[in-house]
C-alpha cells in the first residue's frame, strides 16, 4: 500500500486528512471543518484569491511566481530531478520535454493517459545509461511536491488570459482552481475554465493541458470535477457546442456523513489537504477505455477505504478472518455508481500485501455480463469473467499473483462449492469477496456454503435497499434474515435522498392512471387494490392501457422536442419500459401494442420483448424481482414459441440472427442491452434509427440496468419495497437537462407502496425531494412568470431600448418559464391549460436568442462576465425547435400574390430567429427565399400552388439540396484558400466529419492537411494554426450539419443535371407553369 504524508494541523490551526490505512484519519474527514463566521464586509474576488493561497502556504504548499512559461519550465525541471535524484544535461532535458511533456501529437486525452497510467519514462540519457523517469510517484505520495502559482499568464492563445490559483505537482499544473466574488454564480467560473481550455491551455507548450481536476468557487460553494466532464458529459447535438447540462456534472465533497463542505475555507481545508489531494490525482481517479476521466466523489471513496481498512485490520488480526468483524455492507442507493465504487476497492485489494484473490459476485447471469462490461470500461482486462464453472475454477486454481480479481455469479460458485474436494489450497487463500446487490442473493444455503467452505475470507455487499428487521419478512433462517446478520456493520451509507439532493440522479415524477370504473356511479377513479388475474389481464383493459401508452409515448418520452446528441449521435427524445406482471401479459401486450402500431400512420415505434424460464412466477412478499436466467428450457412450449416468433420479428427489425436456443438468447440479451443504451457491440454510439423505443418486460432489466437514455417506465405490475425502487431507479440517471426526472406511469395504485418504500429508503420526510410535487404547483408558478412575462415585456416594448436590467428580468423569467414547461409538458392536463400560443412563444424566444449572442459576443472580450448571473437554458429553447423541413413546407406554399407571399415570408424569418439551430443559417434561407420568388428579384424556380403537394415538395426540395451543395463548396472553399490547406485532405477531412458527427479536436487529423510549419519556430504556430482551422471546420460543419447528412452531398439524378443553355429556369426544373 502507500505511503502517505500525513500531516500535521498546518500552522493556521486548519486541520488536514490523509489515508485511513496509516492512521486515524481517512481522505474523506469523519467531520466537515468549520465553516468561518462570514463577514459583512465585501470581500473581492482578488481577496478571495489571496486568503486561498495563504491557506494553501499554511498547509505545507510552496509558493511559486514564474512570469513567464520559461520561468515555469525552469520550475518543472528542478522538480523533476529532486522527485527522481537526478540532473538532466540541457540536451538531455531538452529531448525529455520535447518527447515527453510537450509532444506536439498529445493533446488532453494523452497528457492525462500520461499521467494516470504511465506517469513512469524509460527514458534514454544521452550517454546511453537507461533512467526511469516519474511525473509522478503513485506509491509514495508523501514524495511529490506541492507548489501554488496565481494570476500566471498565458500570452500565445487566441487570448491572452491570466489563470487564477494552480496547483503544481511536482512542478506540472495537476489542479486548477477558477474563483468568483461571493454572490456570483458558480457557473460563471464553470465557464470561465471554458473558455480557458477553448482559448489558451493548449498554447505555448501545451503544459495546462495536464490539468486533472478543476476547482470551481464563489467563496460560497465549491464544487470539483475531472478534465474531461465538459468534452465527455456534455456534447449535444451540435458537437463542440456546450450545454449547461455539463455543469451538471461537477461535485460536491463532502465529509463521511454526506455533509457538504461547500465554503471555500473548509474545503481547501479538506479537499486540498496535501494528502487528500495527492491521495485522490493517484489513487481515486479511473481514466476508462472511452479517453473518460472519472474522479471518484467523496462517499465512493470513503465507502471504498472503510472496505480496505477492514481487510488490512485483519491482516494485523488474522481471528477475525471469516467473521462479520472481517466484513460489512455498503448501502449506495441505485444509480449513485456502486459499480465504479465496487471496482477500484477491488483494484485496490488485490494490490494489498496478503491477498490472493478478490471475488466479485452477482446474483444472475445478465449481471455478470453487464459488471464484465463495466468493470472493462473502467480497464481494459482487468478482471476476468467466468462463463461457465470450469472458467470460475481456472480463475480461483490459478497460481497466487495470477487472475487476481475475478467476475462470476453466485449459482456458478455454489456449483463450484460442491464439487470442492482436493481444493482445500484454494479455500486457505486470502479471498476477498464483494457481492452486488446483496440484499438478496447470499441468504439461505448457498450462503452458508461459501463461507463454511473458505476460511480466511472477508464478506463486503453493496446494496442499494438493504433488508432491515420491518421489511426481513420470514425468511427460512433467522440467522440470515437482514443484511447486517449476512455481512456485518454497515460501512458507509448514502441513500436515495442523499443522491437527488447532491444532483446525482434525478427525482421521480409518479402518475397514477385509472384502468378501471365504479359502477355504482360510473366514476372514472384510481386503480383499486384488485388482485384478481381475471380483471387485470382482460383484452379490453389491456387495449385501454396500450392505447394510453400509445398516445402518451411522444409527450412522456419528450419525442416531440428537438435533437439532442448521445455521444455525437443525433437523438430525439427518450426511451422507455413496459413492466409486466406475467409472461402471457408480456405477450398481450407485445401483441396489441404492435397490432396497434402497424394501424397508426406515421407511427414507427419499434418493439421488442424479453422474458425467460422463472422457476417461482408467485409475487415475492417483500417485494423482491426475481432473477431470471438467461435460459429458455424451462419454459412452456407455448410462451417459447411466443418468444421464438418475437425474437424473428426482431430479426427482421434489426438484420439479425437471435434465437431461443441457449446460445443465441444470451447474444438476444446483449443486443437488446445494447440497443436501448445506443451502443453498439464495441461501445460506439448507434444512430437512434437502430435503437429499441419500447421494451416489454416481466422482471428482466428491472434491476442492475443503466441506460441514460431511459425516462420512462410503464408498470403493470404489483410493485413494492425493493423491487420498487430497483425497478423506478431504472429512470432517474442524469443525462441533459431536457431530462430532469425519470417518468413513471403506474396503471395500479401503488401510492401506498412509493410513501412505504420512499420512507424506509430514503427519509419517511423525504417524499417532496424524491417525488414530482403535483401538477398544480408548478402550473400555479408557470402562470406567474408568464404574467410577469406578458405584464412588463409586450410585444411593442421588445422593439425599443431596453436598460440592462430590464434585459436581466426578461431573461431570468423566460429561462425560468422554459424549466416549468419542461416538467409541466409531461403532464397530460398541461396542453389544454397552456395560454401562450406557438406564435407568442417563438416571438419571445427570438428576443431571447439576440439577449444571448449580445452577452455572448461582450463576454469574449471582458474577463469578467457583463452578466454573471445570467443562465441561457439552450437546451430547453431547443425541445421547441423550429427546424428546415418546416422551413421548407412553408416556401412551398408560395402564392404569386404580394400580399399572402410577404406574410409567408415575415412567418420564414419570425421561424427562424427563434432558432438556435436554424439563426447561423439566416442568410443561407434568406437567399434561398430570393431563389423562391420572396423578394424583388425574379425567381430562379417556380411552383405552382395548385400542383399536387409531392410535386411541389420535389421541386422545393431538389432545388433546396442543390443550393446547400453550392454553398457548401462555395465557404469550404474559401476557408482552404484563405489558411492555405490541403484541398483534397481537407475535403476527405470534413466528409470523414459529417460521417462520424464532429470535427476531431484532438490527435493528428487537423495537421495532416496544414501547410508546412516549422515546429520550432517561436510561439509554436504550428498550435495556433491547428487551433484556428479546427475551429473554422468546426463552424463550417456545425452550419451545415443539420441540413445534409453527409458531404459531399448526394444527389439524385434529377439533381444532377447539366445546367440549362439558353433555357428558363422553368424548362431546366421541369416544374408545372403557373396559369396566367
Amino acid at each position: 500500500m502507500p505511503d502517505v504524508d500525513l500531516e500535521s494541523p498546518s500552522k493556521s490551526g486548519i486541520s488536514s486528512y490523509s489515508l485511513i490505512l496509516e492512521g486515524p484519519e481517512s481522505t474523506v474527514c469523519a467531520k466537515a471543518p468549520e465553516t468561518p463566521r462570514a463577514s459583512t464586509a465585501y470581500q473581492s474576488e482578488a481577496q478571495l484569491e489571496e486568503e486561498l493561497v495563504a491557506q494553501l502556504c499554511g498547509q505545507g504548499y510552496e509558493r511559486v511566481a514564474p512570469k513567464s512559461e520559461a520561468e515555469l519550465i525552469a520550475n518543472l525541471r528542478r522538480q523533476v530531478e529532486l522527485l527522481n535524484g537526478l540532473e538532466f544535461t540541457d540536451e538531455d532535458w531538452g529531448r525529455f520535454f520535447r518527447e515527453v511533456i510537450a509532444n506536439k501529437a498529445e493533446g488532453i486525452v494523452e497528457k492525462t493517459r500520461r499521467i494516470q497510467k504511465n506517469p513512469v519514462i524509460d527514458f534514454t540519457l544521452a550517454d546511453g545509461t537507461l533512467r526511469n523517469v516519474m511525473l509522478l510517484d503513485r506509491d509514495h505520495i508523501h514524495r511529490n511536491r506541492l507548489q501554488v502559482m496565481n494570476q500566471y499568464e498565458a500570452n500565445e492563445g487566441t487570448h491572452r488570459n491570466r489563470y487564477d490559483v494552480t496547483i503544481l505537482v511536482n512542478g506540472l499544473p495537476l489542479v486548477h482552481i477558477e474563483l468568483k466574488r461571493r454572490g456570483v454564480p458558480l457557473r460563471q467560473a464553470f465557464n470561465q475554465i471554458e473558455r480557458y481550455q477553448r482559448e489558451s491551455f493548449w498554447s505555448e507548450s501545451g503544459l495546462f493541458e495536464f490539468v486533472q481536476i478543476f476547482v470551481i468557487s464563489n467563496g460560497t460553494h465549491t464544487k470539483y470535477y475531472s478534465n474531461t466532464t465538459r468534452r465527455q458529459k456534455t456534447e449535444n447535438a451540435r458537437r463542440g457546442k456546450k450545454s449547461s447540462a455539463s455543469f451538471a456534472f461537477t461535485s460536491w465533497w463532502t465529509d463521511a456523513e454526506n455533509r457538504k463542505i461547500a465554503d471555500l475555507t473548509p474545503f481547501t481545508a479538506s479537499f486540498l489537504s496535501k494528502g487528500t489531494l495527492l491521495m485522490v490525482l493517484t489513487h481515486y481517479c479511473v481514466f476508462d477505455v472511452t479517453d473518460t476521466l472519472l474522479v471518484m466523489r467523496p462517499y465512493q471513496i470513503c465507502a471504498c477505504e472503510r472496505i480496505l481498512n477492514r481487510i488490512l485490520v485483519s491482516e494485523y488480526d488474522k481471528k477475525k478472518l471469516g467473521t462479520l468483524d472481517a466484513g460489512g455492507y455498503v448501502w449506495h442507493t441505485t444509480g449513485s455508481g456502486k459499480t465504479l465504487t465496487s471496482f477500484k476497492t477491488a483494484q485496490l485489494a488485490a494490490q494489498m500485501e496478503g491477498v490472493d484473490k478478490v471475488l466479485f459476485v452477482v446474483d444472475r447471469k445478465d449481471l455478470d455480463y453487464q459488471t464484465m462490461k463495466e468493470y472493462n470500461k473502467f480497464q481494459e482486462g482487468a478482471v476476468n469473467g467466468s462463463k461457465n464453472t470450469r472458467a470460475l475454477a481456472a480463475n480461483l486454481e490459478a497460481p497466487l499473483g495470477q487472475r487476481k480479481i475475478c467476475v462470476t455469479t453466485i449459482n456458478k460458485l455454489a456449483v463450484y462449492l460442491k464439487r470442492a474436494e482436493g481444493r482445500r489450497g484454494v479455500f486457505d487463500r486470502h479471498t476477498v469477496f464483494i457481492f452486488d446487490e446483496c440484499h438478496r442473493s447470499q441468504f439461505g444455503e448457498m450462503h452458508k456454503a461459501i463461507t463454511k467452505a473458505f476460511k480466511n475470507y472477508h464478506l463486503f455487499g453493496f446494496t442499494g435497499t438493504p433488508i432491515f428487521a420491518q421489511n426481513a419478512g420470514a425468511g427460512k433462517d433467522p440467522d440470515l434474515r437482514t443484511t447486517a446478520q449476512a455481512f456485518g456493520d454497515c460501512l458507509h451509507t448514502y441513500t436515495v435522498v442523499n443522491a437527488i439532493d447532491d444532483g446525482n440522479v434525478l427525482p421521480f415524477k409518479v402518475d397514477y392512471v385509472s384502468t378501471f370504473r365504479r359502477k355504482s356511479d360510473n366514476t372514472d377513479v384510481k386503480v383499486e387494490g384488485i388482485d384478481t388475474d381475471s380483471a387485470w389481464q382482460k383484452p379490453e383493459r389491456l387495449r385501454n392501457v396500450a392505447t394510453y401508452i400509445l398516445e402518451h409515448f411522444d409527450q412522456k418520452t419528450k419525442r416531440t422536442g428537438d435533437t439532442y446528441a448521445l455521444k455525437g449521435t443525433v437523438r430525439r427524445g427518450f426511451n422507455a419500459i413496459l413492466a409486466c406482471d406475467s409472461i402471457k401479459s408480456a405477450e398481450s401486450y407485445y401483441r396489441v401494442l404492435r397490432e396497434m402500431i402497424g394501424q397508426r400512420e406515421g407511427c414507427g415505434l419499434k418493439v421488442a420483448t424479453i422474458f425467460s424460464f422463472a422457476p417461482n412466477g408467485e409475487e415475492d412478499p417483500n417485494g423482491f424481482i426475481d432473477g431470471e436466467e438467461l435460459d429458455c428450457g424451462g419454459l412452456p412450449q407455448a410462451d417459447r414459441d411466443f418468444l421464438d416468433s418475437a425474437i424473428a420479428n426482431y430479426n427482421a427489425m434489426f438484420s439479425t440472427s437471435f434465437g431461443t436456443d441457449a446460445k443465441r438468447f444470451d447474444g438476444y440479451y446483449k443486443d437488446v442491452s445494447r440497443r436501448m443504451k445506443g451502443e453498439d457491440i464495441d461501445g460506439k454510439p448507434l444512430p437512434q434509427s437502430e435503437c429499441l423505443d419500447l421494451l416489454i418486460v416481466v422482471d428482466m432489466f428491472l434491476t442492475g440496468f443503466d441506460a441514460k437514455t431511459l425516462n420512462t417506465l410503464w408498470v403493470d405490475k404489483n410493485l413494492r419495497m425493493h423491487g420498487l425502487i430497483q425497478a423506478f431507479s431504472r429512470t432517474n440517471r442524469i443525462l441533459n437537462s431536457v431530462k430532469t426526472f425519470g417518468n413513471i406511469v403506474c396503471f395500479r395504485n401503488l401510492e401506498k407502496n412509493v410513501d412505504e418504500a420512499v420512507g424506509l429508503f430514503g427519509d419517511p420526510e423525504a417524499g417532496g425531494i424524491v417525488l414530482l410535487k403535483p401538477y398544480e404547483v408548478y402550473f400555479e408558478e408557470y402562470a406567474r412568470k408568464l404574467a410577469h412575462l406578458r405584464e412588463e415585456f409586450s410585444f411593442d416594448a421588445l422593439d425599443e431600448p431596453m436598460g440592462e436590467a430590464a434585459e436581466r428580468d426578461f431573461i431570468k423569467t423566460f429561462s425560468a418559464i422554459l424549466r416549468l414547461r419542461n416538467i409541466l409538458n409531461s403532464f397530460d392536463g398541461f396542453e389544454g391549460d397552456d395560454t401562450i400560443d406557438g406564435w407568442e412563444l417563438q416571438d419571445y424566444q427570438s428576443f431571447y436568442l439576440d439577449l444571448r449572442d449580445k452577452y455572448r459576443d461582450r463576454d469574449r472580450g471582458e474577463k469578467e462576465s457583463i452578466a454573471d448571473d445570467l443562465v441561457f437554458e439552450m437546451e430547453l429553447v431547443r425541445q421547441i425547435e423550429i427546424n428546415i423541413d418546416y422551413i421548407l413546407m412553408l416556401v412551398e406554399k408560395r402564392h404569386g400574390d404580394n400580399v399572402r407571399d410577404r406574410e409567408i415570408s415575415e412567418r420564414i424569418r419570425s421561424a427562424v430567429a427563434a432558432s438556435p439551430e436554424l439563426r447561423d443559417k439566416q442568410d443561407l434561407i434568406d437567399r434561398f427565399l430570393e431563389m423562391a420568388g420572396f423578394g424583388d428579384a425574379p425567381a430562379s424556380f417556380i411552383v405552382d400552388p395548385r400542383a399536387p403537394e409531392g410535386e411541389r415538395h420535389e421541386i422545393v426540395a431538389s432545388n433546396w439540396r442543390r443550393f446547400v451543395a453550392d454553398s457548401m463548396e462555395t465557404e469550404l472553399g474559401r476557408i482552404i484558400a484563405s489558411e492555405n490547406l490541403k484541398p483534397a485532405e481537407t475535403r476527405a477531412l470534413v466528409s470523414e466529419a459529417f460521417e462520424t458527427g464532429c470535427v476531431p479536436q484532438e490527435g493528428t487529423a487537423v495537421a495532416k492537411i496544414l501547410p508546412p510549419v516549422s515546429r520550432f519556430a517561436k510561439g509554436n504556430p504550428q498550435a495556433q494554426k491547428r487551433r484556428r482551422v479546427t475551429e473554422l471546420l468546426t463552424v463550417f460543419y456545425e452550419r451545415f450539419r443539420s441540413l445534409t447528412a453527409k458531404y459531399p452531398t448526394a444527389f439524385g439524378e434529377e439533381d444532377r443535371a447539366e445546367p440549362c443553355v439558353g433555357g428558363s429556369a422553368l424548362d431546366c426544373l421541369g416544374a408545372v407553369k403557373p396559369h396566367p
